[in-house]
């Protein structure tokens, strides 16, 4: 084993380990460097404007690889919760021509990778079994990320961020994600093969974390994006959110399979939180392309869910051979009273309950952190669209564990809309889909009589 503090990178360099050598991060805080300045910190969270606070570093530089089949522990990094402090396994900005191979990460501090402004990026076969983040990419282009296995049940598995970390708008574009498992168990589990699920819980009191996700952070583009063969095991779906300005466009996304899902299989946010430089507009996701999922024992409350803002829809989505059984036992009447010990109120702006309301009057909280559970239950067990034009399901299959007595569609202010040889499981009396404000949505081979719907204020089928 080597205790060690700060490891500074240089070009042209490889960092090597032998097969069982541990690389364990130092308790003395002095033998760290310390965070460089950055006048750009009010628009991401703390830990991604700073990259010296690390325990291996590098700025500028190509020509770089750390490969091996050794174990880096960082039990000694913080976790970045109160902002400041050695809070970084590896951290890479504006570099080049980076290769990352074949070692493992343990309990990382709030990254166990942070890569900003990297170009030409190959991360394969590692393993990272960590307290808050395993990948962040920011800002990056071309991107390739295989074989890699994530256990990170507090925080994010693999992220695409495009922060302002930088000071300028940098798309993270031209990604590949492949052959990858990312999970939720509990820390330490997955590099020891015990897999253990006790803990139930992250932090922000919704289940086990995990998900590959683009966004929070989001502020350039996102595009030109694949991503395939993925297992997600005990650990929240997978999310494309763009809030702060971002565009989201060309993305392929398929062969996925998702078992314990703790939140939405699928979630798709376009909203205006807006942490961005002054007069940023709003974003856009688009031309995002999803096919051969397989997910079952998904978390009830949340459905998957398609969602744009007022005068800003989500564009041009296409879903196809999908399956999802989520667990049921919900209802429009529990969707009415938003019981407390349902709705998980952590990301709700001063911390009061959700109100009862009028079941298919679902807000907006255009300006909210982009998380399933910001909506409260929602009226669809399978998928809530609103806001929404140009999206097609084909060959999609929703059903339930345990009896759920809510629509498995609800269409809120969507035009453009079609459901192509799509099946759900109901209860008796209960619709297939309801739609609100609805303009050319069309039902064929869909278990209802098909349908051509020109416009409508509401209707169920």
């Amino acid at each position: 084993m080597y205790l060690t503090g700060s490891i500074r990178l240089r070009s042209n360099i490889s960092l090597q380990f032998d097969p069982g050598a541990v690389l364990e991060a130092t308790p003395d805080m002095s033998a760290y460097d310390t965070a460089e300045p950055n006048h750009w910190t009010q628009f991401q969270d703390l830990g991604h404007s700073h990259w010296h606070n690390s325990l291996i570093w590098g700025e500028g530089l190509e020509n770089v690889s750390i490969v091996g089949q050794g174990l880096i522990s960082g039990k000694a990094l913080t976790r970045g919760l109160q902002g400041g402090g050695v809070d970084k396994t590896i951290a890479l900005k504006l570099c080049r021509n980076v290769t990352l191979r074949d070692f493992s990460i343990l309990s990382g501090g709030h990254f166990g990778i942070l890569a900003t402004g990297v170009d030409n990026l190959t991360i394969d076969n590692l393993k990272i079994d960590t307290n808050r983040d395993g990948i962040d990419i920011d800002s990056c282009r071309n991107v390739r990320i295989s074989n890699a296995s994530v256990n990170t049940p507090n925080d994010d598995a693999i992220v695409l961020k495009t922060s302002f970390a930088l000071g300028v708008f940098r798309a993270t574009e031209h990604v590949t994600i492949t052959n990858s498992l990312v999970s939720g168990y509990d820390i330490g589990s997955l590099l020891d093969g015990t897999f253990k699920r006790t803990v139930t819980r992250a932090p922000d009191r919704d289940g086990p974390t995990g998900p590959i996700k683009l966004g929070t952070e989001s502020n350039g583009y996102f595009r030109n994006i694949t991503i395939s063969n993925v297992v997600f095991d005990r650990s929240r779906g997978l999310a494309l959110e763009t809030v702060d300005g971002a565009h989201i466009e060309d993305i392929a996304i398929s062969n996925i399979t998702m078992r314990e899902v703790s939140n939405a299989p699928i979630f798709l946010r376009l909203g205006s939180r807006m942490r961005a430089p002054q007069h940023t507009p709003i974003g856009s996701l688009r031309r995002v392309h999803i096919e051969n999922v397989v997910v079952s024992d998904a978390d009830p409350r949340y459905g998957s869910i398609i969602t744009g803002i007022p005068g800003h829809d989500v564009e041009d989505v296409t879903l196809s051979h999908i399956r999802i059984l989520y667990r049921g036992g919900l209802s429009l009447d529990q969707v009415a009273k938003q019981p407390a010990d349902l709705v998980n109120t952590f990301f709700f702006r001063g911390g009061s309950g959700v109100p009862p309301r009028e079941p298919f009057e679902t807000p907006e909280r255009e300006q909210e952190y982009p998380e399933p559970s910001m909506f409260g239950l929602l009226p669809a067990y399978g998928f809530f669209i609103r806001h929404a034009k140009g999206i097609e399901l084909s060959d999609v299959v929703v059903g339930f564990m345990q009896e759920d007595r809510r629509p498995a569609f609800v269409l809120d202010q969507v035009k453009d809309v079609a459901f192509e040889r799509v099946r759900a499981q109901k209860a008796a009396g209960v619709a297939t889909f309801v739609m609100k404000s609805v303009e050319n949505v069309s039902v064929h081979q869909s278990g209802v009589p098909d349908a051509v719907v020109a416009r409508a204020e509401r209707k169920e089928m």
